[in-house]
């Protein structure tokens, strides 16, 4: 009896064993298969688009790069002036997962609306930006809201979802609400951030913070408002999007991005 015990402890020990490995091997393999979209060096692959401005424009160096780093500011402003920005990368994508890292740093820039303090987004499934319009403010997109806390130890979750011109649906039924709030910690100060997005097409999409998904959501489509300016023949409600630009916000408050890599995803669909 003895024996026939600690035989099967022995399986039991190899069979955890061997699936532990896997893990440990799975987790090697996914280094593998990232591009990046920035270089480090410059925003060369990228398109820029400001409200009041014809696409290419960029307004008192919104985006610049330093130290490796996407830097948003607003030093050559002076009122805001609702001048809402996007930097895209040059081509879209469908199936994918996107990582990033933001950080908010400075004050937000006078005359920005009070609700942009400390909030950025990334912009995703958005319309290509060669087709905005000079007046348009925001591109017809889904956003991953990004937000930092107040300092006031009120909870203000980030990888919210925002919707410009678009509906998606969340459990089971079209979000009555032009954002859903994620269930993210609030992260305060400047520190650095870890965003991820998984984008399955017209189908599943997950935020991720730091490691946790905190939010789900499907059928990403055209429809509602918030979104201004826009030519009106490419605002087809209720047509899916299952691909588009991506792009970084500026809206008023100084904020970093670095370290943005995709990988493909559209052979495992």
């Amino acid at each position: 009896m003895k024996n026939a015990i600690y035989a099967a402890l022995l399986t039991c020990l190899i069979f955890v064993g061997c699936g532990g490995l896997k893990q440990t091997n799975t987790a090697q393999n996914d280094t593998k298969g990232w591009k990046p979209l920035f270089n480090g060096k410059d925003i060369n692959d990228w398109f820029v688009k400001i409200h009041h401005h014809e696409v290419g424009v960029n307004f008192g160096n919104t985006f610049r790069v330093e130290d490796s780093i996407i830097k948003i500011r607003y030093d050559h402003y002076g009122d805001f002036n609702d001048q809402f920005g996007h930097l895209y990368y040059k081509t879209p994508f469908s199936y994918y997962h996107l990582k990033f890292e933001y950080r908010f740093v400075g004050k937000l820039q006078k005359g920005a609306p009070s609700y942009t303090l400390l909030n950025s987004g990334v912009m995703f499934h958005s319309q290509d930006p060669r087709g905005m319009l000079k007046e348009q403010d925001w591109p017809i997109s889904v956003e991953m809201q990004l937000l930092a806390g107040l300092g006031d130890g009120k909870p203000r979750p980030t990888g919210n979802m925002c919707s410009p011109g678009t509906n998606v649906v969340y459990q089971g039924k079209i979000a009555a609400s032009h954002c859903l709030n994620s269930t993210s910690k609030t992260y305060d100060g400047e520190q650095w951030v870890r965003g991820e997005l998984i984008v399955l097409g017209d189908s599943l999409i997950k935020h991720i913070i730091n490691g946790d998904t905190v939010l789900e959501y499907s059928k990403p489509q055209i429809g509602g408002g918030t979104a201004n300016g826009y030519d009106p023949k490419i605002k087809i409600d209720g047509k899916l999007l299952s691909s588009g630009f991506i792009a970084l916000q500026s809206e008023g408050q100084p904020v970093d991005f670095k370290n943005i890599y995709i990988k493909d995803l559209s052979k495992g669909k």
